[in-house]
């Protein structure tokens, strides 16, 4: 069985969809939903809001803006699935709460060694931010470049990534 999984793509590719779908696949319960939104404004509330409607009962919400690394061991070992949406959320928590690159870089060590061993299977969702324009802004280049490490480094310890275009998943590691 998979143990790890990584689901990348654009906004609105169909990638949180997808990893849902793939925790679905996973008998049991509870499965726990990891979420790093903060919602700021009306819109946002009402895209978790709609989210929430989305997961069955059998959902668990665990809300963890900043200590992701911590909210993936201590649910892990009750879970039967944990489903991380998104990466990309959560470093942008990180960047509004200034965090230094030192400290963001401990923080990616961390959630990277929460990986690596996990008791459950886990599902990740991030955003593929590196296939567009480069940002005329320091703090947009910051994050851009911030995200792609950070999905780098995550990749690279997943079991399996998949990437979404256009709500089809495509398998890219391991390759077939």
């Amino acid at each position: 069985m998979i143990a790890t999984t990584l689901v990348i793509g654009g906004c609105r590719s169909g990638k949180s969809a997808h990893a849902q779908a793939l925790a679905e696949q996973i008998p049991g319960s509870p499965k726990v939903y990891i979420a790093t939104c903060m919602p700021h404004d009306d819109e946002m509330r009402r895209r978790v809001k709609r989210h929430r409607a989305l997961r069955g009962q059998d959902w668990r919400t665990v809300e963890a803006p900043l200590g992701l690394a911590g909210a993936v061991t201590k649910h892990q070992s009750a879970a039967r699935v944990l489903l991380v949406d998104c990466l990309t959320l959560w470093m942008t928590n990180l960047l509004m709460k200034q965090r230094t690159e030192d400290q963001i870089e401990t923080a990616v060590a961390d959630l990277i060694h929460a990986l690596q061993k996990p008791r459950c299977p886990v599902i990740v969702v991030t955003n593929e931010v590196g296939a567009g324009i480069v940002p005329e802004n320091r703090l947009a280049r910051r994050f851009r470049d911030l995200a792609g490490w950070t999905n780098q480094q995550v990749a690279a310890v997943v079991d399996q990534v998949i990437w979404t275009v256009a709500g089809i998943p495509v398998q890219i590691k391991p390759e077939r």
